[in-house]
This record gives structure tokens, C-alpha cells and sequence, in this order.
């Protein structure tokens, strides 16, 4: 373990991060905002390779996402998390919020009584009220044309498409004919950042980010790990990791040019966030963790 220790400067440093994010496709529920009435002249075509529309990713589901992996790190450390709805919320499913405290989550701002921020996840997330929480997640802007990303404004290149379903007829005698039709709103080839600003910068929160954003790459492929409203067909298995805060602007955009590889000095900071200043932030969310529950 390392001995250094972290000052309140270097502890500043760390206020906005970067969580790279890459999908093959991506389909979200709450729906995507695209700007195809400007770029189409009104003659969009759903199926023309050469549109270029772009739009945006609500931060909606991205937050629900990043905070089940949170949630399930600090279950992990054996301990809850804080419920994301209230105790008389109108859950659809009767019994599911006692099924939940049950899983391993506690009422939202229980943990409040005990403490002035609360759990970790609390802290992070807040709650309604006074309670905004000390992490602002951003939608993200996405663009099919690579030069005009700023992937240090949290920007992304993707690909908009508007996909059709069709549950057809398995009787023989229908000849497939369909019963009913979707379309839904996807981007494909998603790549970019998914820029994340902390209020308050403590080291439990930056030890948390990089084990939850850990967590959901491994488990990517999992059910309840992928991203979006469309799990049962793959428009959400993604592909994330923490960029390494450490880089300077030239090296955080050369880890998104696919015809550049780390540089010596990059390699050099990532031995140094790896085996100097992550050990002391997961050291901080243990003590945190292990401490208050």
C-alpha cells in the first residue's frame, strides 16, 4: 500500500473526470434527442448511411446505470446502499421495495440520522430537497462526424439510426405477418467521454467512481449491468473505463485517436494513478464504508 498522502490541492485536481463509453448500439428508453429536423431539410430517411444527424443522450439513464454499479460495490464491501425511490413511492410491482431493503439497500436518508452526509451513496447522489448531491452528471452530445466531437466536453461519435421491431404472426397459414411494430431510437459505434463534475471532491468518491466504472466493464454483459431500455437485445452492452485523471489535455484526446497509441509518459502515469493514487482512494472508501454502517 502506498504511504502518500493526498492534500486538499491535489484532492481539487480531481473535480471533473472522464468515464470513456463505447457501445456497439445503444438504445435508450427515456429516448434520445437528436437534431434531424435541422440536419434532414425534411427529407429524412431512416434508413440513408449518409444522414448525419446528431442529438444527445439524456444523463437519465446514464446516472441510474453508474449508480447500480456504485450500489453494488458497496454491497460487495457488505454493507447497503441507499434506496434510489421512497418508502411510498408507487413501485409497479407490490412487495418491491421491501424485496429491495431486503437485497441490500436501506430506506433513502436513513442513513441521514446517523450521519450529516449520510452513506457514500447518499453523499453522492442525494435525495429530494436540500439534498442535491456532489456528483453532476452530464447528458452526452454525440456527432457521426469525428473533427467535430470535443471529447474534453464530455462529446462522443455515434451514429443515430431509427430501428423498426416487428412481432409477427408464428401461425403458418399469416405468412409472418406482423402483429405489431416498434421503432425505436439507437446509436451505433458509440465512442466518447462522459464528462462527471464533483461539488465536493472527497477521495471515498473518486475510490468509488473507479471501482463502480470497473465493476460495470466486467459485467457488461450481464442483465442488470448493461445500459438502456433495450437489455434483451444488446442495445446496451458497454464497454467503459475510467480515464486516467492524471493526463494532460494533449494525452486525454490522444486516447480517443484510433491512430495513436500511449506515449512513454502516459504509460508513466498510469503506473503512478495505478500503484501510487488509487490505492489511497479505495483506501479512503473502505475506511468510509466499513466505518459508518
Amino acid at each position: 500500500m502506498s504511504t502518500m498522502t493526498l492534500s486538499d490541492i491535489e484532492i481539487a485536481s480531481f473535480r471533473d473526470v472522464f468515464v470513456r463509453i463505447k457501445s456497439e448500439l445503444l438504445v435508450i428508453d427515456d429516448s434520445i434527442i437528436t437534431d434531424r429536423h435541422h440536419a434532414s431539410n425534411g427529407n429524412y430517411v431512416d434508413t440513408d448511411p449518409q444522414n448525419q444527424i446528431g442529438g444527445i443522450i439524456p444523463a437519465f439513464s446514464l446516472s441510474g446505470w453508474l449508480r447500480h454499479g456504485m450500489e453494488c460495490v458497496v454491497q460487495r464491501y457488505g454493507r447497503t446502499a441507499c434506496h434510489p425511490g421512497e418508502s411510498n413511492a408507487n413501485f409497479r410491482k407490490e412487495g418491491l421495495y421491501n424485496r429491495d431493503l431486503d437485497a441490500g439497500y436501506h430506506p433513502k436518508g436513513e442513513c441521514l440520522d446517523e450521519y450529516e452526509d449520510g452513506c457514500v451513496i447518499f453523499d453522492l447522489f442525494g435525495g429530494f430537497g436540500n439534498f442535491p448531491g456532489n456528483v453532476m452528471r452530464r447528458p452526452i452530445k454525440f456527432s457521426p462526424v469525428r473533427t467535430s466531437v470535443d471529447y474534453t466536453r464530455g462529446q462522443a461519435e455515434g451514429h443515430y439510426r431509427r430501428l423498426n421491431r416487428n412481432v409477427v404472426s408464428r401461425n403458418e397459414g399469416d405468412n409472418r405477418e406482423p402483429l405489431r411494430n416498434t421503432e425505436v431510437d439507437a446509436v451505433a459505434n458509440l465512442d466518447g467521454a462522459w464528462h462527471l463534475s464533483f461539488r465536493e471532491v472527497k477521495p471515498e468518491f473518486i475510490g468509488l467512481l473507479a471501482e463502480g466504472v470497473e465493476y460495470l466493464n466486467t459485467h457488461q454483459t450481464d442483465f442488470m449491468h448493461q445500459l438502456g431500455g433495450a437489455r434483451n437485445f444488446g442495445g446496451g452492452i458497454v464497454d467503459c473505463e475510467l480515464v486516467n485523471p492524471l493526463y494532460e489535455e494533449s494525452e486525454f484526446w490522444r486516447v480517443f485517436d484510433r491512430g495513436k497509441s500511449n506515449t512513454n509518459k502516459m504509460d508513466t502515469k498510469d503506473d503512478e494513478w495505478a500503484h501510487d493514487y488509487l490505492p489511497e482512494f479505495q483506501s479512503a472508501l473502505t475506511e468510509r464504508v466499513e466505518t459508518r454502517q
